[in-house]
């Protein structure tokens, strides 16, 4: 299943909400809301990172005045999540039993890391 976006700060587990693009010419970093697509030359951030950035001296900042909202859930993510949800609830396969195997061996059990031997009389 598709994890949600994460902050790109070091060590925030906060989902992201926006999204900080350095446009370099301009020396402009820009905070908006959180773009479609993860893009390799831009930043997820949490909220509380995209209300508090702060520019190098001589860098301004352009930040989205609205609110900043988690994106929706898409219709892939509820697909990924019912088809985890399939998947943990279906039963384990039983490991196939040879007959031979049976046969020329005692009766034993297996549980964990013990196993039970009948007694031999």
């Amino acid at each position: 299943m598709r994890s949600p976006r994460r902050c790109s700060r070091n060590g925030c587990p906060r989902q992201a909400v926006a999204t900080l693009t350095y446009v370099y010419n301009e020396s402009t970093a820009v905070v908006g809301p959180l773009a479609a697509f993860a893009e390799p030359h831009t930043y997820d951030l949490c909220e509380p990172h995209a209300r508090s950035l702060t520019a190098p001296r001589g860098w301004e900042v352009v930040r989205h005045e609205g609110e900043f909202e988690p994106p929706p859930p898409t219709t892939d993510d509820l697909v990924a999540l019912a088809e985890a949800v399939r998947e943990a609830a279906r039963p384990a396969p039983r490991p196939p039993q040879d007959d031979q195997d049976q046969a020329t061996t005692p009766a034993t059990s297996r549980r964990g890391h013990l196993r039970v031997i009948p007694p031999s009389y």
